[in-house]
């Protein structure tokens, strides 16, 4: 198998726990994502890592692969690291288990960047700031390019600063992240063993530690964010978008 996405599933969450298991729509939240995914064509195969036995035997329902992973791993990227020491792939996907509307074209595109340029090692998503969105928020990545689109740095601060603009005038120049990455298996591997980096704990961002052991990060730009799911209040809303979206289809 060439290319492979593997879920990230764990049970517990501060503010929704149990998330992956809602199923106002009449299925898991997960079985969304995982839906979703698969319809991906340049996936060969997708896998759920999960650290929970009732998240394991809602897969088994709606006949999803999994796989048990230890309890203690302090980020997604090391669970899926550890499934993916035992398989054989190319290309590792990461996308999170709270992502119900991810689009499958930005799976294949993060895919294709990492064949079609061979100075990558890892392969992310970035956006436009859409009206309403905030700059100075710090829950809203943002993230810079060279000129070859690969990553130079990320930041919870506006960058790049404007010294003789209002930044406020001028959003278009921003990037927001999107958190769903691909990886060359054996990179993958060796981020699960390099410890965290002054950078990364400064700004609490992962993808960080990437950047300074000297690694490079192809980014693709896309026309929109989707919209993850972390509190029962956006979960109500995607149930609304999902429900509105099938009778409008049912007409």
């Amino acid at each position: 198998m060439g290319n492979i996405v593997i879920i990230p599933a764990r049970y517990a969450s501060t503010r929704f726990p149990g998330k992956l298991l809602a199923n106002q729509t009449g299925k898991y939240l997960i079985q969304h994502v995982y839906e979703q995914v698969s319809r991906a064509p340049l996936v060969d195969a997708v896998l759920v890592a999960t650290d929970d036995e009732r998240i394991g035997q809602a897969c088994d329902r709606f006949g999803a692969p999994w796989q048990m992973t230890r309890s203690d791993h302090l980020s997604g990227t090391d669970r899926i690291a550890e499934v993916a020491a035992g398989l054989q792939a190319e290309i590792i996907v990461n996308v999170q288990g709270d992502e119900p509307e991810i689009d499958p074209a930005n799976v294949d595109r993060l895919i294709e960047l990492l064949q079609t340029d061979p100075r990558a090692d890892t392969a992310t998503l970035a956006a436009p700031f859409e009206p309403g969105d905030d700059v100075n928020n710090p829950n809203i990545v943002k993230v810079v390019l060279d000129r070859q689109g690969h990553a130079l740095y990320f930041s919870r601060w506006p960058i790049p600063y404007q010294r003789d603009r209002d930044y406020t005038a001028a959003p278009d120049i921003y990037r927001k992240h999107i958190g769903i990455y691909a990886y060359r298996r054996q990179v993958l591997m060796r981020l699960s063993r390099m410890p965290p980096t002054p950078l990364e704990q400064a700004e609490k961002l992962e993808q960080l530690r990437i950047l300074e052991n000297g690694l490079v990060i192809a980014v693709a730009e896309v026309k929109h964010d989707s919209v993850g799911i972390d509190t029962p209040q956006q979960y109500a809303e995607f149930v609304r978008r999902f429900k509105q979206k099938a009778t409008v289809e049912g007409m």
